[in-house]
């Protein structure tokens, strides 16, 4: 289904199911929230569903693109009271990030973005998108049934086992069939492209990155001959190259970064390092969040200082040789 930004697409899943003797489907993530995606799946649920009602609705994680329609797409589900099913800390962020709570307003992250460089005239105008959350996301479900990771969900009547990655999402699953040997893998595991791994005002100090690459390790436990079905691009068999081509590509971009930074230096001034292209303003948040996530990265492993200067600005720069 489309999406209203330089990537242009999300995957949706369908899994047929049944709950206490009702036949239907499950829908794994639900797609941007805007007009042109509910028409679409006004049109799958009378050519694609096969006469059958939507049961279940799953999300991988919060973001936009992943739970956009979701509370709409319940309205849409058989029985009286249905839940969005996803894990605790995705249900509590969307609520928080769609509720502008505080360290999750979008001032809060045009001050996080001054903080690392960036000019005035771009916060300001960062700032000035207002809460782009609720833009793809107008409504949320209130309330949710859990998914805790390592717990099995049964669908279909085939067992899919749960299996929570970090680093891009606060707590994203992905779900894995043995019987099918097939791996949803949401945004944690994509064929071509590096899933977006960004430090944001509510956890300024935090090492995503060493999350996210310690995540996907737990993926080449699986089959490597398993069917991937990934969120962005198209499915894929080979778990372990891609892990590793993964790995490799950050180790790359923090290589670059170290060499970069011989003397102090911002994310905000890093940006042409990492992203060799003019940037949009959109392109350009996810950048910043990207650039801080690889510094983090440095400075946790000890291969960077970081430090504050007088201006209230955080710099990184090599760590003084010692003899």
């Amino acid at each position: 289904m489309p999406l209203p930004f330089a990537l242009d697409h999300i995957n949706l899943w369908l899994l047929a199911d049944e709950i206490e003797g009702a036949k239907g489907w499950t829908a794994i993530d639900c797609g941007y929230g805007n007009t042109a995606t509910r028409d679409l799946w006004e049109t799958h649920f009378v050519e694609s569903f096969g006469g059958l009602p939507l049961l279940r609705v799953v999300a991988t994680h919060y973001h936009p693109d992943h739970m956009g329609n979701a509370a709409w797409l319940l309205g849409h589900c058989a029985g009286n009271d249905p839940l969005l099913w996803a894990t605790q800390a995705e249900f509590y962020t969307a609520h928080l990030v769609w509720n502008q709570l505080t360290q999750f307003r979008m001032d809060d992250t045009a001050a996080f973005f001054r903080r690392h460089g960036m000019p005035q005239t771009d916060t300001e105008q960062q700032a000035a998108r207002g809460n782009l959350y609720r833009r793809g996301v107008p409504e949320l479900p209130p309330r949710y049934r859990r998914i805790v990771g390592g717990n099995a969900l049964s669908i279909g009547g085939r067992t899919w086992e749960t299996i929570i990655g970090l680093g891009h999402a606060p707590e994203h699953v992905s779900f894995y069939c043995q019987d099918l040997n097939v791996l949803i893998s949401g945004d944690m595991l994509l064929p071509k492209i590096s899933t977006n791994v960004s430090v944001w005002g509510s956890d300024p100090e935090g090492d995503p990155l060493k999350l996210f690459l310690d995540s996907i390790l737990r993926y080449t436990d699986l089959p490597d001959e398993a069917l991937v079905l990934p969120s962005h691009g198209l499915p894929f068999i080979g778990i372990r190259a891609r892990v590793n081509a993964l790995a490799d590509h950050h180790r790359a971009r923090l290589a670059e970064l170290q060499a970069a930074a011989s003397a102090p230096v911002t994310a905000y001034d890093l940006l042409p390092i990492l992203f060799m292209r003019k940037l949009d303003v959109q392109q350009q948040f996810f950048a910043m969040g990207e650039a801080v996530a690889h510094l983090n990265h440095l400075w946790h492993q000890g291969r960077l200082q970081r430090a504050s200067g007088s201006d209230g600005v955080v710099r990184f720069s090599s760590v003084p040789h010692q003899e």
